[in-house]
């Protein structure tokens, strides 16, 4: 494959040519990395078709690498794997974000969490050098065979395979995570030396934080004006079994509170920053979303029994059926009400602190606060 024209074409799309990350961008072979991949949870083998990998490679999109546990190396063309992504190649425009968030430099010893493919721990190898890296991922087939991809391309940081919220290998000037979690783990605390900063999304949002970590075992930042969405960090091939069944007990139910719902039907899932401040206020809370026939349905389930669905049709004033011990779909009208009356949230901007042994993250902006903890 004639891939070093696209790298740099994918190069000069992502960065601008004075960039430090040009060059790696411009000199790292991506397919190397995403070989087989998955398209609509249809596998897709780059070797059989060089041309459509080539397009899908040196494209700045992200490219899910396994679904479920399965991962498309190990696929037949038969599969249709079910469950949720556990391992992508995420787009090189993000990639570049969440490094320019963690201000890294040289001679820093960076932490990559989330090997995932290998593009991102490559792009970090080959601008800082393969010393200053080291990866860890908690599936030990991707950290095997991206030992082996990154070797191929002449690169050779330090690979680990493990769970990334338990303890880390080493202590970091700079941890970037690839990966989402609920709170900043105390073990991130432990591992990053004093002066050192870490990124990462809180799992469940869209929201990027970024903190440095003071003498005095504080980490403090803000929540950074920029989004990304990251696959949550698991502890094993694949996530646990999802609340599909609490969602089937209540496609139909009727609702303990009944009542009209203030704003239209609307799918939160596709509303990043109301998302993303929902799950800060009440966090997870899961979601479904439907439109048949001009009707549109929404669904939130709670695992501590509480649960809405809303329908109506078109933009009209839904029919709000709720259950357990919260009101979730109140809580949700509630945000809306607070964007109308502001036209924006506090989330966005806020302050960041997250104490010593980790755990919980505090969030505050002019005389809003809130703590997220797990």
């Amino acid at each position: 494959m004639d891939w070093e024209p696209r790298a740099r074409a994918l190069a000069r799309a992502v960065t601008d040519t004075h960039s430090r990350w040009h060059l790696p961008l411009a000199a790292v072979p991506r397919h190397l990395f995403v070989p087989r991949w998955w398209e609509n949870r249809r596998l897709a083998d780059g070797p059989a078709d060089e041309e459509r990998w080539a397009e899908a490679a040196y494209r700045d999109q992200t490219l899910v690498t396994a679904i479920g546990g399965l991962h498309a190396d190990h696929a037949g063309p038969g599969d249709r794997p079910r469950g949720l992504p556990t391992s992508s190649s995420t787009l090189p425009s993000l990639v570049v974000r969440m490094y320019r968030h963690a201000r890294l430099y040289d001679g820093a010893a960076i932490l990559d969490v989330g090997t995932g493919s290998g593009y991102g721990c490559a792009l970090l190898a080959a601008r800082f050098g393969d010393s200053a890296v080291t990866s860890i991922d908690v599936d030990p087939y991707l950290t095997k065979a991206v030992g082996e991809r990154l070797a191929s391309a002449g690169l050779g940081p330090r690979l680990v395979t493990g769970d990334a919220t338990e303890a880390l290998p080493g202590e970091f000037d700079r941890i970037v995570s690839m990966m989402s979690v609920p709170v900043v783990p105390g073990s991130w605390m432990a591992a990053l030396r004093p002066g050192g900063r870490l990124v990462t999304v809180l799992a469940g949002t869209m929201i990027i934080i970024t903190a440095t970590k003071g003498d005095d075992g504080w980490a403090t930042g803000q929540v950074e004006w920029d989004r990304a969405g990251f696959m949550a960090a698991r502890s094993g091939p694949d996530y646990p079994p999802g609340d599909d069944g609490l969602f089937a007990a209540i496609e139909h139910a009727d609702g303990e509170h009944v009542g009209p719902g203030r704003y239209p039907v609307l799918n939160v899932g596709e509303s990043w920053e109301l998302a993303s401040m929902l799950e800060v206020t009440a966090p997870g809370i899961s979601h479904r979303y439907r439109e048949d026939n001009g009707t549109r349905t929404a669904w939130m389930a709670h695992p501590d029994g509480s649960w809405a669905r809303a329908a109506a049709a078109g933009a009209e004033a839904p029919v709000v059926h709720q259950g357990g011990p919260r009101r979730l779909w109140d809580i949700l009208d509630g945000l809306r009400e607070e964007w109308l009356r502001h036209g924006y949230f506090q989330l966005y901007g806020a302050q960041v602190f997250i104490p010593p042994k980790g755990g919980k993250v505090h969030l505050a902006r002019g005389n809003w606060k809130a703590t997220i903890s797990r």
